[in-house]
């Protein structure tokens, strides 16, 4: 995957496990944590894969 590939699915990610941390469940909000995470994540490789020109 691209550099903005990896960035987007990031984004989405984060944005939904934002959504999910508003629930009144401590497991979705658990979840939500876990998937805001994982976006940040994304958006790392994303963004190492743009300085080094997506050859990672």
């Amino acid at each position: 995957m691209g550099e903005f590939t990896d960035k987007a699915k990031g984004i989405a990610n984060e944005v939904a496990g934002k959504a999910k941390q508003a629930s009144s469940d401590p497991e979705t909000k658990t979840e939500g944590k876990a998937q805001e995470r994982k976006g940040e994540a994304q958006n790392l490789k994303g963004e190492v894969k743009g300085a080094l020109g997506d050859k990672v």
